[in-house]
């Protein structure tokens, strides 16, 4: 049985076995301290683990992604997005992709250094840095961390493009960065909006803000002259897919560049915690929801294929393609593309420049 927690997006924490990790089972002793079996279980408090890593810059080699390089300040997810593709990294540190990656967190305090020392070496290539492209960069531990805010604080320094991709109003904090960095053609924000239906968002994205105080942070992004994008990603079937065009819509009345959409992916350990999810929150249509999905991604839970995993395929996925393309005509967006500067880098002083600068 689902030990459901409020405020939470996975229903399931089983650790994954893919690593040959052991899977263990609450025995009668543990039974025993929790008391009555129907009584809900204790709150589960998000934990931060510092990490160390010796560098911070992720290199990406897909075809199908528009960044070869990304900077991930934590790893794990307050956001606890039941669809999120990041959860099963969480399986190499011996964690459950379920409860245990949107609560159990890791922190990497010394981004904005390693940052510092790897654009400083020689050779180095400029091309725009991806923030967000695994875990939100703006998940609620920033507020506290601050990590995101000193990886921009060196890119701004430094005249290095950025763009990052959050579904956190948290992103205009850091306007005063964003906003002269943007004028110089340096920065590029893409905010994700799945739902517009506040009880569908808090079910798929529990502790993420609400879909209306994203629409408010694009407004103000692009108010302050940052080039903003919205994701409608990922679209549900028979969930939220009744929602794109409403969704272009708003985007583009708050002042969108662009917007793109990506139907819902399941990949690994995302695809039992998803199924679980819905059996708990859409019981009624949860037959009708898995079979559309395979019906896009070749009779499978997932495809990983390059292109393919990002656009889906058949029926069901053309029929959305030619919807949103109508959309976006029909609201003006995708008119131009965004191309970051990456003529302004300069790279940062070294030790001696630091301590005689």
């Amino acid at each position: 049985m689902a030990m459901i927690r409020s405020s939470r997006g996975a229903t399931l924490n089983a650790e994954s076995r893919r690593f040959n990790l052991p899977v263990t089972e609450a025995d009668g002793d543990w039974l025993d301290l929790r008391g009555d079996l129907d009584e809900a279980p204790a709150p589960l408090r998000t934990t931060v683990t510092i990490e160390r890593p010796r560098t911070i810059i992720n290199r990406n080699a897909s075809p199908d992604v528009p960044f070869d390089r990304s900077i991930n300040p934590y790893r794990g997810c307050e956001h606890g997005c039941i669809y999120c593709f990041a959860r099963p990294s969480h399986a190499f540190h011996d964690l459950s992709p379920g409860l245990d990656f949107e609560s159990r967190l890791f922190a990497k305090p010394d981004a904005a250094a390693l940052l510092r020392e790897e654009l400083r070496k020689p050779g180095y290539e400029v091309r725009p840095m991806a923030l967000g492209t695994n875990t939100d960069p703006y998940q609620p531990i920033e507020r506290d961390w601050r990590i995101t805010r000193t990886v921009l604080e060196v890119l701004a320094e430094t005249g290095h493009p950025v763009t990052i991709t959050t579904k956190s109003d948290r992103v205009v904090r850091d306007l005063d960065l964003l906003a002269p960095m943007a004028a110089r053609g340096l920065a590029a924000v893409c905010v994700s909006i799945t739902s517009l239906d506040p009880t569908i968002a808090a079910t798929l994205e529990p502790r993420a803000p609400t879909p209306e105080r994203r629409l408010a942070a694009v407004r103000r992004l692009s108010k302050a002259g940052v080039p903003t994008y919205v994701s409608v990603a990922p679209v549900i079937p028979a969930i939220t897919d009744h929602e794109l065009e409403h969704l272009v819509e708003r985007a583009a009345m708050v002042g969108a560049t662009r917007v793109f959409f990506i139907p819902v992916r399941l990949p690994w350990e995302v695809a039992p915690l998803f199924r679980a999810w819905l059996d708990e929150h859409f019981p009624d249509r949860a037959g009708k929801v898995m079979a559309t999905i395979q019906s896009l991604r070749g009779g499978r839970d997932n495809d990983p294929g390059f292109f393919t995993r990002m656009q889906g395929r058949g029926p069901w996925a053309d029929l959305m393609r030619t919807r949103f393309a109508i959309a976006v005509r029909r609201h003006g967006l995708n008119r131009e593309r965004i191309a970051l500067r990456c003529d302004l880098f300069r790279p940062p002083a070294g030790p001696q420049g630091e301590l005689f600068g």
